[in-house]
């Protein structure tokens, strides 16, 4: 299978780790121009090391002016941005009565919000050139909640709603809107996630970790590579036809038929 992603470019957000350092290795790997950004120098720099000729830049995905001036950079760098990930890390944990008006205000803003401007900055330049692909890493939370993440579960459905009517908005242009859910996935948040259930149960991570793989059919967590290779199909020429998605990538472990 030919990707057809040779000498496009990727830009993909929170990049610096975890699923977006994946995706952003798959893209390089692939023949594409990436550039990625994280709030953190240092992780930044190393995971640029790992991807030569990779355009690294510190920006926060809950500012406006940093994506702006990410995508700027990357437009100036290379010329264009063909290929958007949208990506951040998660809202923290909490039972609704846990929650108030500033942690739904500082979710959406992360969760929602970083999605939109990043792609109204990058789509008129897709539009005009009349091909783009438009990817949200967002979580299986929005095919099966996810127990105790109430943030993620709500806002990532936002996320989805607007992801599927952009679909039908941009299709006619040649750009592709799609949203790739990962299952439970090692990566930084997981872990943490799995820590405070260790210290809430006093069962070892180990333990917790054993129980939550007996729910999912091929009784593992996913790696970062897994949501990684669907990131990047979806991002390539191969997926053409492909829109208006939004794909579980979990080991079978969301229980409902779509």
């Amino acid at each position: 299978m030919k990707l057809g992603l040779e000498g496009r470019t990727a830009l993909v957000m929170a990049g610096s780790q975890g699923i977006g350092l994946a995706s952003a290795q798959g893209f390089h790997a692939a023949g594409a121009n990436v550039a990625i950004c994280a709030r953190s120098q240092g992780p930044l720099d190393e995971a640029a090391a790992s991807m030569p000729g990779c355009l690294a830049m510190t920006a926060d995905v809950t500012s406006e002016a940093d994506i702006d001036a990410f995508v700027a950079a990357t437009k100036e760098q290379f010329g264009a941005v063909d290929i958007l990930v949208n990506n951040a890390g998660g809202p923290p944990p909490g039972s609704f009565a846990e929650l108030g008006d500033d942690d739904w205000a500082r979710a959406v803003e992360l969760t929602l919000m970083s999605a939109i401007r990043a792609t109204r900055a990058v789509l008129p330049g897709m539009k005009e050139r009349g091909w783009g692909r438009i990817l949200n890493v967002s979580s299986f939370g929005v095919k099966q909640p996810v127990p105790n993440l109430t943030l993620s579960n709500s806002i990532r459905m936002a996320v989805l709603g607007w992801a599927k009517t952009l679909a039908n908005q941009v299709g006619p242009d040649g750009i592709t809107v799609n949203t790739v859910c990962p299952g439970w996935t090692r990566t930084a948040r997981v872990e943490k996630l799995f820590a405070q259930q260790s210290a809430q149960t006093g069962k070892t991570e180990a333990e917790i970790e054993a129980g939550l793989v007996q729910n999912i059919p091929l009784r593992r967590a996913g790696e970062a590579e897994d949501i990684a290779n669907c990131v990047v199909f979806l991002g390539s020429e191969a997926a053409s036809y492909i829109t208006g998605t939004a794909i579980a990538v979990d080991g079978g472990a969301a229980q409902g038929y779509a």
